[in-house]
């Protein structure tokens, strides 16, 4: 199944997963360890991400540790910066909307 980033972030509990490996890397274990959920289910959120690009898995020994790749969250950095925009516009015009109101008072 072809995944992408917004898939991927959609999830508060891979979101989660996110920001704890934002910090530094982390065991499987170490990972599932701050979650209340099953260990393999954290794995199939693991590899959710590892899927779209938003972590490594590393082997170390008969450690596999997770690192967070944020490289690819520049595509929904992207797509908010065009609603950004448009917002932006919209609220100019409104204030030019209002300052006109109020030179006519």
């Amino acid at each position: 199944m072809r995944r992408d980033v917004f898939q991927a972030i959609a999830d508060p509990n891979r979101r989660a997963i996110l920001s704890l490996l934002a910090e530094k890397r982390m065991t499987l274990n170490g990972v599932a360890e701050n979650f209340r959920i099953s260990r393999p289910a954290v794995s199939k959120h693991i590899k959710i991400l590892k899927e779209c690009g938003l972590v490594v898995v590393i082997p170390q020994g008969r450690e596999r540790y997770v690192e967070a790749r944020f490289d690819r969250l520049g595509e929904v950095s992207d797509w908010i910066e065009k609603y950004r925009q448009v917002w932006e516009a919209k609220f100019d015009r409104l204030d030019k909307v209002l300052e006109n109101m109020k030179k006519e008072k």
